[in-house]
């Protein structure tokens, strides 16, 4: 039916390509006009454009004329003249949608076309890559052409100080990994001074393997925390103790949903070990929450597959690409509970100061675009979450790759054997095979068997990851053969070595299917570059994770039936159809997860949006009276809500509490009676005390003078930042149980949406509690200072230990520091709060 419509209809993107066709032809009329400019001439259309853009024209309007200048200018700095295919791609970055362009073809050189065109306006174009190495060889290589142009490039990597990342956002082109442009905007939004945030507005980024950033690291959120204090001794022991459990009697384990269960038995031994009689008391919570750490650390995660042990530390391997993710580490106390399993040093949990998806960092651009070899697939999420279309560009040269059917073992040993036996046939006569491994303990195996063989080989890993550019650029050398993880040097070409064109190109040998099909393809990809021959072909066997988790046993059922040996293939387009249908279900599964946590994510983030503005708001204002004036006027009125009800009548009502609680609260003390209240009608009273609240605000700004203003953002700054992280706490707590709620036929979702609107209210109402009562009744010092609630560091999926909370409060006076007076206010406010449960 669709290849009927497409018949009549044509292919959209077909029509879209043929369309922008027409527009290379125009660039192209412009080159002899554009090669016969000086490089002064060329330099100064930069100048020109930009006159143009401020006098009304659009960035469309000049595309034409830039990518012109662009592609001389390529000639002449870099050697390289964009095809016509590259400048379609240029095109389609500049609309804001994502370009998939086959590996070889030039994505480097074709965002710069979008890149130059965009920085015209001056507010900024962010390149973002997956690692620092490419962002950091791009912005050399490619900074030359725009520096050419008269175009400033800047490059954003850890380490770099406030200043010199300022520097770098400041440029008209700015490199950097998606991380860290994440992280410095979450650093922007916990400064003290608005002079030390070093992002301008996100105007356009444009993402490369836009596939990696936006869909595979989608789940994992940004997070900048800080060190809790707690023991870590109870690890050690819940991790000596797992190592008892018998599997199917005390546990067990689901491999399709990662989840691992205690039994009854399983339960019964914790008791008894621990000495307890419940474990599922709520005072034993505790003890629950390390022994399912541990159980999942002991059965769920292996080492050198999900993990490696690097200098004493368990570092997380990425299992999309087999990097190191230095300085990552697990959630819930589950990276304390492997470094115990592994005998290391735990460290201690942290607490969270700030949090972000990507999904949502990435949405704030006002606009965004990519580039990958890999999108097609999940078109409908690029569209559904980022708003961001697909557009196929055509290859320069035709691909030759040829693409053999998979070969399917009954056995993971059978599989390794041919594939090994298939490497040395191919290295004999000296034609470059590359082999894609799905773990680090998979590579090492495999590399272990070719030395058995006398094979020389290169092993690319995320041990090796100094030597990945080094190691991918000889893979398609006479007789090289690498084999790699699925990180195979993404964003590095692999150029063919003399003769071995003749000898069939590179050959690419998968030894599993990832559960998704981008990443297969990436793996083939490698091969076939820019009309290269090469091939590739899979190894599969009823053994591997994907195999087992969707319907191996019919197939194995089958080849026991036919008598098939060990060592004895099938190779068959029904079984590489039964994997792509196993492999766009799980696919399927994970976008939904990837859905949930965004839907997740969106509650925080809108309330992330208004305590963010009202943050930016307190830096750049230069007195905040009308931001504090209606914070107090809200606890006024929740006070007299409390005490002066609207269903009693006003005999009933407990003005001595209000009265009490609004002394205690954000008046001087003893300045307001019962009798000034008595007779008035609860608005009445309201605006009675609004109005001394106002008449008394005006004192103390006369009193403190000149320091009041800083004073005001001491107090609001502390307020805002300390219950602000205490709510992101207490968030996360509510998320990670709300799922419980779906036994009681509600929906989790919903819950959480409803519930955490609430939280955030009360947030908000004891953020003006703590305004009123510090501005309207702290003393203030000579030596008045912002300081930050608790210094912290960034880092995905929790942290490693930082220091702890600052010694002194944010916003304590010479007065609080005195012991005495600390007790009188603790005393003052437990009693205002005994008051106002009165009033209730």
């Amino acid at each position: 039916m669709l290849g009927l419509v497409k018949k009549i209809f044509g292919d959209s993107n077909e029509r879209e390509v043929k369309k922008m066709f027409k527009r290379v032809e125009k660039i192209n009329a412009l080159e002899p006009t554009v090669a016969a400019l000086s490089d002064e001439q060329l330099r100064a259309k930069t100048e020109d454009f930009k006159n143009r853009l401020a006098q009304g024209e659009t960035l469309d309007d000049i595309l034409n004329e830039a990518f012109a200048v662009v592609r001389e200018a390529s000639k002449r700095v870099l050697g390289m003249r964009h095809f016509d295919v590259q400048l379609i791609g240029g095109m389609v970055l500049q609309e804001g949608r994502i370009a998939e362009m086959k590996t070889g073809e030039g994505k480097t050189l074709v965002a710069t076309l979008a890149t130059y065109l965009n920085a015209l306006q001056g507010k900024g174009v962010h390149v973002v890559t997956v690692n620092e190495y490419l962002a950091e060889r791009d912005s050399t290589i490619m900074g030359k052409l725009y520096n050419f142009l008269g175009l400033s490039v800047g490059l954003n990597k850890s380490g770099l100080s406030a200043e010199e990342k300022r520097e770098a956002y400041a440029c008209d082109i700015t490199y950097g990994t998606n991380n860290e442009f994440g992280f410095d905007y979450l650093r922007d939004n916990m400064v003290l001074y608005k002079e030390q945030m070093v992002q301008r507005p996100l105007y356009f980024a444009i993402i490369d393997e836009v596939d990696s950033i936006l869909i595979d690291e989608a789940r994992t959120p940004l997070i900048i925390s800080g060190a809790a204090n707690r023991t870590t001794e109870l690890y050690y022991i819940c991790s000596h103790f797992v190592k008892r459990l018998v599997q199917e009697t005390d546990y067990t384990v689901d491999e399709k949903l990662k989840i691992v269960t205690l039994t009854d038995e399983g339960v019964a031994k914790v008791e008894q070990a621990f000495n307890i009689d419940n474990l599922y008391d709520t005072a034993h919570m505790t003890l629950n929450h390390h022994i399912n750490a541990a159980l999942k650390a002991q059965v769920l995660f292996k080492r050198d597959v999900d993990y490696v042990v690097q200098d004493g530390e368990v570092v997380i391997v990425d299992e999309f690409t087999g990097r190191l993710m230095v300085g990552r580490r697990y959630s819930e106390g589950l990276h304390q509970a492997i470094e115990a399993k592994e005998g290391l040093r735990v460290q201690s949990e942290s607490m969270t100061l700030a949090t972000i998806t990507l999904q949502n960092y990435f949405r704030m651009y006002q606009k965004l675009s990519g580039m990958t070899g890999t999108a097609k697939t999940e078109e409908e999420e690029f569209k559904k979450i980022y708003g961001l279309d697909v557009v196929v560009i055509p290859t320069n040269k035709p691909v030759i790759r040829q693409d053999l059917p998979d070969l399917v073992f009954k056995t993971e040993a059978a599989k390794y054997r041919a594939v090994v036996n298939d490497i040395v046939e191919r290295h004999k006569k000296g034609q470059p095979v590359l082999v894609g491994t799905i773990s680090i303990e998979n590579s090492e195996m495999l590399s272990h068997m070719l030395k058995q063989k006398g094979v020389p080989h290169n092993v690319l890993n995320a041990k090796q990851h100094a030597r990945e550019a080094e190691i991918i650029a000889r893979a398609g050398q006479y007789g090289a053969v690498t084999i790699a993880t699925n990180m195979a040097g993404r964003g590095t070409d692999i150029q063919l070595g003399e003769g071995v064109a003749d000898l069939g190109g590179l050959h690419i040998i998968g030894t599993e299917r990832h559960e998704s099909r981008r990443i297969d393809n990436q793996l083939r990809g490698r091969a076939g570059r820019q009309g290269d021959p090469g091939s590739s072909q899979f190894f599969l066997s009823m053994q591997d994770e994907l195999m087992r988790r969707f319907g191996a046993d019919n197939i194995m059922n089958m080849m026991d039936r036919l008598g098939m040996e060990e060592d004895m293939p099938i190779e068959s387009r029904l079984v590489t159809r039964a994997v792509e249908s196993a492999q766009k279900r799980v696919e399927g599964a994970n976008f939904d997860a990837r859905k949930v946590v965004l839907q997740y994510d969106d509650v925080m983030n809108q309330q992330r949006a208004v305590i963010y503005k009202q943050r930016r708001d307190i830096l750049e204002k230069e007195e905040l009276s009308d931001v504090i004036l209606p914070m107090i006027y809200s606890v006024v009125d929740r006070h007299v809500e409390s005490f002066c009800p609207k269903e009693e009548v006003p005999e009933e009502w407990n003005l001595e509490g209000l009265v009490e609680a609004a002394n205690n609260g954000f008046l001087h003390d003893e300045t307001l009676t019962v009798s000034q209240l008595k007779g008035k009608e609860a608005e009445e009273i309201a605006e009675f005390l609004k109005e001394e609240v106002n008449r008394q605000f005006k004192q103390r700004e006369a009193e403190i003078g000149e320091m009041m203003r800083e004073f005001e953002k001491v107090v609001v700054l502390r307020a805002v930042d300390s219950k602000w992280m205490d709510h992101i706490d207490a968030m996360e707590q509510l998320r990670q149980g709300i799922h419980l709620r779906a036994y009681g036929q509600n929906d989790p979702l919903r819950e959480y949406q409803f519930e955490g609107y609430e939280m955030f209210q009360s947030m908000v109402a004891a953020v003006e509690e703590e305004v009123a009562m510090y501005i309207m009744k702290a003393e203030v010092s000579q030596n008045l200072e912002r300081q930050e609630v608790i210094r912290g560091q960034a880092a995905d999926q929790s942290q490693l230990q930082t220091s702890g909370p600052s010694e002194r409060p944010v916003g304590e006076t010479s007065g609080d520091a005195d012991p005495k007076n600390r007790a009188q206010r603790r005393a003052a406010e437990q009693e205002r709060r005994r008051q106002m449960k009165r009033g209730q």
